[in-house]
């Protein structure tokens, strides 16, 4: 399966969600921050759990809600994830404080909740919008920020 751009892509299951997630973070690499929007229950952290498997990366993915971030290494080479939950950042000295900018050259950072915010931590970045049917389908939409991410995202 490849995924257009121009288009929504409808993912049945969780397993779906995973797989897709496991697509993405196959293709990310050290410097890339990836912003996943949609409502409670949109499946966020599925996905995000999806990214860290196609990474490599260790540990157990959940949503870093009360700790705000978590750092996970990979099992091999590769960059580490920063997943950060800015559901509960009141602003930027929020996000300053958690020295993301830092984190962004050396690993690949995924932030849940975080449109708000993406534009100020850096240039380039991928917003992937989820949206919960009432059948419990999810709808995802890819949305490239600059010119690096239109060239980059043909998943098989």
């Amino acid at each position: 399966m490849s995924t257009d751009l121009a288009s929504t892509t409808e993912l049945a299951t969780p397993q779906e969600a995973l797989d897709f997630g496991r697509r993405l973070g196959e293709v990310l690499r050290a410097g890339d921050l990836v912003v996943l929007e949609g409502p409670l229950g949109a499946g966020k952290t599925v996905l995000a759990k999806g990214i860290a498997a196609g990474m490599g990366v260790t540990g157990q993915v959940t949503s870093p809600t009360f700790v705000i971030a978590r750092v996970h290494h990979p099992a091999a080479a590769g960059p580490a994830l920063v997943h950060v939950d800015a559901y509960r950042l009141t602003g930027l000295e929020d996000i300053d404080d958690l020295d993301l900018d830092t984190d962004l050259t050396d690993a690949v950072v995924v932030v849940e909740w975080g449109a708000e915010v993406a534009d100020r931590l850096a240039d380039e970045f991928l917003v992937v919008r989820l949206h919960r049917r009432p059948d419990d389908v999810r709808e995802l939409a890819l949305e490239p920020h600059g010119p690096t991410w239109a060239s980059r995202l043909t998943l098989p």
